[in-house]
């Protein structure tokens, strides 16, 4: 296929028509075009954003150049999909994970009273506080996906949460995180509801990603009133070092 042939347009796929069965096109090609970029049936965030890429379900050699050529030689993206990908020569696969997405039809939101919105300001200290209890991918800007929020003891940042990927209709709920010295006090599921109520506000259907074996965090989000929506996979691939 030509390079003519591969128009970079922000176009939805048929199968599009679930925003939520490729979160990473939907949002790039709808409400989050300025954080990233779709190249043909290929979508990949800005690398300062979040890590995370997409491809079509059964990928040929075009996609894969599609890719490579939005990440640049050497890049590495986290793509986010059903099956594990088999990659093509020069590629080097980096990790695989599965995971489960869950969609908050259940979720009772309400604002937090001591919820406090995170900004730029703030980066510093939500990134100490991702980098001590790893809930995932965290970036200089990830913030400006959507609202963070935080609660403050003392001064000190604590707990946070806030938006990711924004598939038309839908906002992920990311970043749910508590320093482990405050854990067991409600304070993620807290936010978790107060960010689903900015959500819900603007009209979004709430929903999230968890890894299959973080049965407690799945536990609780069950609680919460979150429903299993699919299985789901991450592959990191770091793109060939030639282009």
């Amino acid at each position: 296929m030509s390079e003519t042939d591969r128009v970079p347009t922000p176009t939805l796929p048929e199968s599009l028509a679930d925003p939520l069965s490729d979160v990473v096109r939907a949002a790039l090609a709808g409400p989050q075009q300025r954080f990233g970029a779709v190249r043909g049936r290929a979508a990949l965030y800005h690398p300062d954003v979040t890590p995370f890429g997409s491809l079509p379900p059964e990928p040929d050699e075009g996609d894969w150049q599609d890719l490579a050529e939005l990440l640049g030689p050497g890049g590495v993206a986290i793509v986010v999909g059903l099956p594990q990908r088999a990659a093509p020569a020069g590629w080097e696969p980096m990790m695989a994970l599965d995971g489960v997405q869950m969609v908050g039809d259940r979720l009772e939101t309400r604002p937090d009273p001591d919820a406090v919105l995170l900004g730029p300001d703030d980066v510093a200290e939500m990134t100490a506080l991702v980098e001590r209890t790893r809930p995932g991918p965290f970036l200089p800007r990830t913030h400006e996906l959507g609202t963070y929020l935080g609660i403050r003891l003392d001064g000190e940042l604590i707990s946070m949460a806030g938006e990711r990927m924004r598939p038309a209709g839908f906002s992920e709920i990311s970043a749910v995180c508590t320093d482990e010295r405050y854990r067991g006090k409600g304070l993620g599921a807290r936010l978790v509801r107060a960010v689903g109520a900015v959500v819900r506000e603007r009209g979004d259907v709430p929903f999230l990603h968890a890894a299959a074996t973080n049965t407690g965090a799945i536990g609780l989000y069950e609680h919460l009133g979150f429903t299993h929506s699919r299985t789901t996979f991450f592959a990191a691939y770091r793109a060939p070092l030639v282009a």
